[in-house]
């Protein structure tokens, strides 16, 4: 049995991520509603879940935007390239990153804060607003964790392509698509990618929803999101795995079971719903049955860089300092360029006394930063380390 193990919810807060979510066939009419249990949180309907149209709706003032990004007034033409390059210079300039700001486009317009995925769906109101066809894609990275407030989270990431209507009558300048993505390391690592619906990306953007509720310990609010998600999207696998993390929480193993049943119903080849099923399994005394899965787990996670990243992070939180410095060399030895590993490295030396190495963790952590804001905090903090 591993000592150490993911409580994990499998939601996404940094960029978004669909399992399995183009899959149609007959799973994607199946009945639900067994898998719903509303008689566990009898107020559920007291909490808003933001519709469709409030999620993509756009004020006056970011269609003006658009409208002055896209058109040439003299030509009576659309440029696509153009509104793609004012919409990643707005996100440049004042747009301040947040990874659990999970807003309606509209609000992340006027507000200037946001995660990929509030991004994303105000890019792509943007775009329908001016009639360009927009395509939402699921990037397929390696799983990869964050930490927030005492979980373990998945993250993934989506991107979009904007083009001119085919159909169109109206000119085009310059290009006739332009992808946007908001991350610059995925755009560079050149992953696979997927088309999504746009129902699935709402669904995305409920389980987001729920999961800010669930850190918060309003299981009520998250259950509200997480069936929302469920009913417009019934074949996105998070959500069912999200439902039975909750389920479990809520001390209904027999449900919380049945959901991630469901679930690898789905996927049955995804790592973070057999990793909760393998935890259920601990909460119903099913020991040798637990210690086998996370076993299999680990075999097939040990060379995923992310996963020893993820552990380093629990151990560096428990103030396990010399395991957490173990579990980031095993990522640096699998990837040496991501700067989140580094500035692990960095600061793991730093509480175990070594500030050379702090150092040094830290220089290379600002040289492979993805953004200025990223390279910016690892300078401030040199700046820091040099007065000492």
């Amino acid at each position: 049995m591993p000592t150490q193990s993911l409580s994990t919810l499998l939601i996404i807060t940094v960029c978004l991520a669909a399992c399995q979510s183009t899959q149609q066939d007959y799973r994607a009419t199946a009945d639900i509603k067994p898998l719903l249990k509303d008689e566990l949180f009898p107020s559920y309907h007291l909490f808003h879940v933001e519709s469709e149209e409030d999620v993509f709706y756009l004020g006056e003032e970011a269609k003006r935007f658009a409208e002055r990004s896209a058109y040439d007034n003299a030509l009576n033409a659309k440029n696509v390239s153009g509104f793609v390059n004012a919409i990643l210079d707005y996100s440049d300039n004042g747009m301040v990153y947040r990874n659990n700001a999970n807003t309606v486009a509209n609000t992340t317009f006027n507000n200037r804060a946001a995660n990929c995925l509030s991004l994303s769906i105000m890019t792509f109101a943007l775009a329908q607003h001016l009639g360009l066809d927009t395509t939402f894609y699921e990037v397929d990275i390696p799983e990869y964790w964050t930490r927030r407030d005492g979980f373990s989270l998945l993250n993934g990431h989506i991107n979009l392509r904007v083009s001119a209507p085919e159909t169109s009558m109206a000119i085009t300048i310059g290009t006739t698509y332009a992808d946007v993505d908001f991350d610059p390391q995925v755009i560079r690592s050149h992953f696979p990618r997927i088309p999504v619906s746009q129902k699935n990306v709402l669904a995305m953007f409920y389980n987001n929803k729920g999961a800010d509720a669930f850190v918060a310990n309003s299981y009520t609010r998250a259950y509200s999101y997480f069936r929302a998600a469920a009913k417009v999207a019934p074949t996105l696998q998070q959500t069912w795995t999200n439902l039975g993390v909750l389920y479990r929480m809520q001390g209904d193993f027999e449900q919380a079971q049945r959901t991630y049943e469901h679930a690898l119903s789905l996927d049955p080849e995804n790592l973070t719903v057999w990793e909760n099923l393998a935890i259920l399994y601990r909460y119903q005394n099913r020991r040798e049955e637990a210690a086998e899965l996370f076993s299999k787990i680990e075999t097939k996670r040990k060379t995923n860089p992310f996963y020893h990243f993820i552990l380093g992070e629990q151990s560096f939180e428990d103030g396990k300092f010399e395991k957490a410095l173990s579990h980031y060399q095993r990522a640096v030895r699998l990837d040496r360029k991501n700067h989140e590993v580094l500035f692990g490295m960095a600061k793991t030396y730093f509480e175990l006394g070594d500030t050379n190495n702090a150092v040094r963790y830290l220089k290379s952590a600002e040289t492979y930063a993805p953004d200025d804001y990223s390279a910016e905090r690892y300078s401030s903090k040199l700046a820091v380390l040099a007065r000492r």
